[in-house]
């Protein structure tokens, strides 16, 4: 018996999330990923992974394990998959660790980034991965407002509905916000998050950007606990997990950069 684990990236448009749904309601990426795998291993294969992501979200950085008792050489493992797998998935790294590595138990962090369009006229080469606002947005404001959610708080104000149900008490260390261009980028780096609190954290960023709020309230919104104070929750098109760290130092190496910005 091997372990295996998998570095997958994907564009996440045409998917309907990460997870597996019990009724056929679309492609999803642990379904495509068991279906090939076990076409290639030549045994039935569950995978367990390190994130989810929603449906029309992607990512860069999605982990994912695996056990095998099939012989079939790791360093194959991508190339094998790309004839069993959707243009939109792939694997971009395959190795073999301990039988013990578990990957929700190695999570230091994790990045997320989230891609604004700010310019009259859309892009319609890049409108499947941002969110497209025609106003201009005043970033020094928005950085203010991003400081507002630095540290450990009760995020409840920025859990999306109907959220399975979670401790509310995260932490984020860094929030990144860079203009190249008519894009707009927001990275974000905490130590999980709850469902939708990305995009939440976006919108509510987006408003402040517009000067429909100011960025002074932030704090009165999140010790409210009350999700309708804030505004829409940014679509999921510009949303894509970008990094999950296994290890402290690579985590505080990404928080330094985005803290001397």
């Amino acid at each position: 018996m091997r372990n295996i684990r998998l570095i997958v990236a994907y564009d996440g448009t045409d998917l309907v999330g990460y997870q597996r749904q019990p009724e056929e309601r679309g492609t999803t990426v642990q379904g495509a990923l068991e279906a090939a795998l076990t076409k290639i291993c030549n045994e039935p294969i569950t995978i367990y992974g390190a994130s989810r992501t929603d449906s029309g979200v992607h990512a860069k950085f999605q982990v994912v394990t695996f056990f095998t008792e099939g012989n079939i050489p790791v360093e194959n493992i991508p190339r094998a998959m790309i004839a069993h797998m959707p243009r939109s998935i792939v694997v971009t790294k395959a190795e073999e660790i301990p039988m013990d590595w578990k990957p929700r138990w190695k999570i230091h962090g994790k990045e997320y980034t989230y891609t604004i369009h700010n310019e009259e006229i859309d892009d319609p080469l890049t409108q499947r991965f941002h969110y497209h606002v025609k106003k201009p947005l005043d970033i020094g404001a928005m950085k203010r407002g991003a400081h507002e959610l630095l540290g450990t708080h009760d995020f409840t104000t920025l859990q999306g509905s109907n959220s399975t149900p979670a401790n509310p008490v995260k932490t984020i260390y860094a929030i990144g916000i860079v203009k190249v261009g008519p894009k707009v980028i927001i990275s974000v780096i905490g130590d999980g998050f709850l469902y939708h609190m990305v995009r939440n954290i976006a919108g509510l960023l987006v408003d402040v950007g517009l000067h429909r709020r100011e960025p002074s309230a932030i704090p009165g919104y999140l010790e409210a606990k009350a999700r309708k104070l804030i505004g829409k929750t940014a679509p999921p098109q510009g949303l894509c997990l970008e990094e999950i760290f296994f290890t402290q130092e690579r985590m505080q190496e990404q928080v330094e950069y985005f803290s001397n910005l």
